[in-house]
């Protein structure tokens, strides 16, 4: 199980350390709307996919609460499928669907989890709803 700030599901993107601050900066400056997981950690971890509608805690390195965002779209694939548009929506500044492929399939290799064509991805599109003043560091996570 993933773990939970109130009744949000935590977001941590990428690993811990320098990704994950890249990551979260991305986010948070509204140029990263969108983000890759692999459907089989959703079964493996216990958990449901996200839905549109819900909202997921933005998290750092020690999971304290950075941000809230809203899930806009859900959709799986295989990964020679993830389309162009997904791809550039995770703004991580790859410059075709190609060097996005490569980067991902190298990232997921190196946590342990390599990808063939044929892994299912989840394609989760999100927007930011809430950061700094505007309802977290009031508490309010319904924002």
């Amino acid at each position: 199980m993933w773990p939970r700030i109130g009744d949000l599901r935590a977001l941590a993107l990428g690993t811990p350390g320098e990704l994950r601050t890249h990551l979260n900066t991305l986010v948070l400056n509204g140029v990263k709307t969108a983000t890759a997981g692999l459907l089989d950690e959703y079964a493996s971890d216990g958990e449901e996919l996200e839905h549109v509608g819900e909202r997921l805690a933005l998290v750092d390195d020690h999971d304290a609460l950075l941000g809230v965002v809203e899930v806009t779209d859900v959709q799986t694939c295989r990964f020679a499928e993830v389309p162009w548009d997904f791809a550039r929506a995770e703004g991580e500044g790859d410059r075709s669907i190609e060097e996005w492929r490569a980067g991902h399939a190298a990232y997921w290799a190196r946590i342990g989890t390599p990808v063939t064509d044929d892994t299912q991805i989840v394609c989760l599109r999100f927007r930011l709803v809430s950061a700094g003043d505007g309802g977290i560091a009031t508490g309010d996570l319904s924002t």
